[in-house]
């Protein structure tokens, strides 16, 4: 009898050790997937402090083309506070799309910034505005980048969530599923820029 006791604790043991290291990568990899959205959050910073440097730059040269000028710096807006909500649940769905809209709307608000500056000679040969579109253009490839190692530590830590045991240990402790930040195919490209 002393013996099967002894065997029953040590397997008891055994599974909340299991338990404890399920737990314990679960929690890990909730903090890389979250880690990886504050990578995002930096370089999307950036590129809201560039936007309006670059507006005040053209506006300059863009007289007649307010509107296109007030839509940039209202996107940026609108993606700045889709962006802090983002930034305070990530992994949270509905701040996940409302953060790829805000910055589906940037991009085209940008894209037709750039459009209407290419019929400005003066504009295009300015260095300032040439500086500044090459940061954006560099900042852009950054987000891209960050953006792909949010989604692979979102992809990971919900596929180990869902992963039998794990998923008994994720279900009874609240580990939430994350969602991806998706940018629709036809809006993945970041906005060409072309000042020569």
């Amino acid at each position: 009898m002393d013996i099967s006791i002894t065997v029953f604790f040590a397997l008891a043991a055994l599974v909340v050790l299991f338990a404890i290291g399920i737990y314990n990568n679960l929690v890990r990899q909730r903090n890389q997937f979250k880690n990886a959205f504050a990578q995002i959050d930096v370089q999307l910073k950036r590129r809201y402090d560039l936007i309006p440097n670059l507006v005040e730059t053209a506006k300059a040269y863009m007289k007649h083309e307010r509107e296109a000028l007030e839509a940039v710096i209202a996107a940026r807006n609108q993606a700045a506070a889709s962006e802090r909500q983002a930034a305070a649940a990530p992994g949270n769905a509905q701040a996940m799309a409302s953060l790829a809209g805000a910055e589906n709307a940037l991009n085209g608000a940008l894209g037709r910034l750039f459009a209407l500056a290419e019929a400005y000679p003066d504009l295009k040969a300015n260095q300032t505005m040439m500086q500044l579109s090459e940061e954006i253009t560099s900042t852009e490839n950054r987000v891209a980048f960050a953006r792909q190692a949010y989604n692979d530590a979102v992809t990971s830590y919900n596929t180990s969530r869902e992963l039998f045991p794990a998923s008994i240990i994720s279900g009874s402790f609240g580990f939430a599923p994350a969602f991806v930040l998706e940018i629709e195919t036809s809006e993945r490209q970041a906005p060409r820029v072309s000042f020569s």
